[in-house]
């Protein structure tokens, strides 16, 4: 028996070098749970990080480009970032929170979230900032519960693809909106569309 697992295993791993030539001596460590094989097209890191939303530095490190440069029909590890229901709560929240706000103001609505997440202040996970006590008014009024559209979506791949080089700001309102003093507080540091982005 102990062969047979043992031919067994010899031909599955000589299989996957044939498939993948080099993979597996340039990637980190990770389970099938935790990764997906992407047949690259005519396509950038860039370009891939932003359609599966996950950071570019990130596929870079895992698969150990060089120069930048991804070859058509190369095969190489979309690694995990967050989990398909996180990213779904996510766009919702931006659906609810940047109705009407401008692409580049729900791309930032987002990286307010992910920015919470890592910072010391703040609960250590999406859902848990997003849950948060009085924290989104969406949560408040079940706006979270509906689907999310299409553009919030993309605006969240972009977001966690370009991780933490949209904005440091940890919150946002509409002035418009608000008259919590606490809010107006905060420093400004950009403003897109209706909203004031603060630390």
């Amino acid at each position: 028996m102990k062969l047979i697992v043992s031919v067994f295993m010899t031909a599955f791993l000589f299989l996957f070098m044939l498939v993948q030539p080099g993979l597996l001596g340039r990637v980190d460590a990770q389970t099938l749970e935790t990764v997906k094989i992407y047949k690259v097209h005519d396509e950038t890191p860039v370009q891939v990080a932003l359609k599966y939303g996950v950071s570019k530095s990130k596929i870079i490190k895992v698969n150990g480009i060089k120069n930048n440069r991804l070859t058509p029909g190369e095969k190489i590890i979309i690694p995990k970032q967050i989990s398909q229901k996180e990213k779904d709560l996510l766009a919702r929240l931006v659906t609810a929170e940047a109705k009407g706000e401008p692409y580049k103001g729900k791309v930032a609505v987002a990286a307010v979230v992910l920015n919470r997440v890592k910072n010391d202040q703040f609960p250590d996970s999406i859902h848990q900032v997003i849950y948060q006590k009085r924290q989104f008014q969406p949560v408040a009024n079940g706006m979270i519960n509906k689907p999310a559209v299409e553009d919030a979506k993309k605006a969240v791949n972009e977001a966690l693809a370009k991780n933490g080089q949209i904005t440091d700001a940890l919150y946002f309102y509409n002035p418009d909106k608000t008259d919590s003093k606490w809010l107006r507080s905060k420093k400004t540091i950009k403003k897109i569309g209706h909203h004031r982005f603060a630390i």
